[in-house]
């Protein structure tokens, strides 16, 4: 099995891209799709995860390959100078911001009030944005968490969720590959004691959890509000763009087509250890968005 860490001043078209989110009665969120991508490929080689020192190029590049939005890894948002700094280059590019991913071990009663605590700075920024999401990672205990720790994590989560109403953000569970194993226990748990939460799969995440992909979309369709896209290759191993791998993102598109999915796509590049890139990232993105508008026709 792979790993990675499990981390997990507006313009008029940013204006138009928070619009069309707002919360009804049928899903946590409605309206129209946006495509973007999330930043990892950016931040795995960096200290902390952090892409916030080249944040000029990621927004630059992310315009090139032709996508509308990028969430972010939380920590470029713990910067005192984020909001400038990022707001400034949304009014530049046009590229803007849907949210951020957030990870942190929601099951640990010690640190319960440092996370509701960051967790709240980070929705706060997202908001002054205009971003509208918030991918969280409920952190891997390395082990199938106790009754009482998935309590905590339940109860982490709703405080979560209460500070994000405040700001019109919109926690949901991102998964990896824990939160998905042993029949989706870590899921399913907390989705019993939150039963509201929303979700953002990563579909490639399930598929090496051996989550039948299609079966999980049918289940969860009015939970869902952003998904994560990647592919891989026969061998398991990640491909350096979508398109390259076996990831039969035809039959995806149908499916969501079926389901009339109107959420967040967000293409998540990721490399195995120790592979050296053979084109440029914003290459490689720029191939993703193509393969998406031909599978996906949008």
């Amino acid at each position: 099995m792979m790993n990675r860490r499990c981390f997990l001043g507006a313009t008029a078209g940013t204006i138009a891209f928070t619009d069309y989110w707002q919360p009804n009665d049928n899903k946590p969120l409605a309206g129209q799709r946006v495509l973007g991508i999330h930043d990892w490929a950016f931040s795995s080689d960096k200290p902390n995860y952090d892409c916030f020192p080249i944040l000029d190029q990621v927004f630059n590049d992310v315009k090139y390959a032709g996508f509308d939005a990028i969430e972010l890894m939380e920590v470029s948002l713990r910067h005192d100078d984020s909001v400038e700094k990022i707001g400034d280059l949304i009014q530049k590019t046009g590229v803007a911001v849907s949210g951020a991913s957030y990870g942190q071990p929601m099951w640990n009663k010690q640190k319960q009030a440092e996370i509701i605590d960051d967790a709240g700075l980070v929705i706060e920024r997202i908001a002054k944005l205009k971003g509208r999401t918030l991918g969280i990672s409920v952190g891997d205990a390395r082990r199938k968490k106790t009754p009482e720790e998935l309590d905590v994590q339940g109860e982490t989560l709703q405080k979560i969720q209460a500070i994000g109403k405040q700001h019109n953000v919109v926690p949901n569970l991102h998964n990896h590959v824990y939160e998905v194993a042993d029949g989706l226990y870590d899921l399913k748990n907390t989705l019993e004691r939150v039963p509201d939460i929303a979700l953002g799969p990563d579909l490639d995440w399930l598929f090496q959890a051996k989550v039948d992909v299609p079966t999980f979309l049918k289940v969860y369709k009015d939970k869902i509000v952003s998904m994560h896209l990647r592919d891989h290759l026969w061998t398991g191993v990640w491909s350096e763009s979508v398109g390259e791998g076996i990831m039969d993102f035809g039959a995806i598109a149908r499916e969501l087509k079926a389901l009339n999915y109107s959420g967040d796509m967000l293409v998540e590049l990721a490399f195995p250890a120790g592979f050296k890139p053979t084109r440029p990232i914003r290459e490689s993105l720029k191939m993703s968005r193509q393969t998406i508008k031909k599978q996906f026709g949008v």
